[in-house]
């Protein structure tokens, strides 16, 4: 079994209902996310794959498609919150406004992400492990092994 990972930065904003810190307020990160697949390599001369895995192209076009097109430069708020309506209102001001079903914290956000990535992957190919960092300093990681 082989691992292989690609990198991917995004910048989004998100505003956390009801935080009693800083991050109650609306901000930005630059965020840095890790994904790592998992299979055995293609072993058939005829494949272009042959001795991959999975094309690492492939991975950048679920992952674009999925989260970064989606994600890139919006602003994440909690749709199930009071924050509803102040995302109704950016976006009747014409800004790009996701509405998520949870807080859009780091470690929500991850779940979200292995969910949307998890559904396009080939069948051979296992998600493992993704690593979101909201800062340089600071991230969250989710494993495979620890949600099956």
């Amino acid at each position: 079994m082989i691992r292989i990972t690609k990198i991917f930065t995004f910048e989004t904003a998100h505003v956390l209902y009801n935080y009693d810190g800083k991050c109650k307020n609306m901000h930005g990160h630059s965020y840095k996310l890790f994904v790592t697949v998992k299979g055995k390599p293609i072993n058939n001369l005829d494949d272009p794959k042959n001795g991959m895995v999975v094309d690492f192209g492939d991975i950048k076009k679920i992952v674009n498609s999925e989260i970064i097109d989606v994600w890139d430069h919006a602003v994440l708020v909690n749709g199930d919150s009071p924050h509803q309506e102040l995302g109704q209102d950016l976006e009747g001001k014409g800004h790009k406004v996701i509405f998520c079903n949870y807080q859009p914290t780091c470690e929500n956000m991850l779940y979200d992400i292995a969910e949307k990535i998890q559904n396009k992957l080939p069948k051979e190919v296992q998600l493992a492990y993704l690593k979101l960092h909201e800062t340089e300093n600071s991230y969250g990681e989710w494993f495979a092994e620890d949600n099956n």
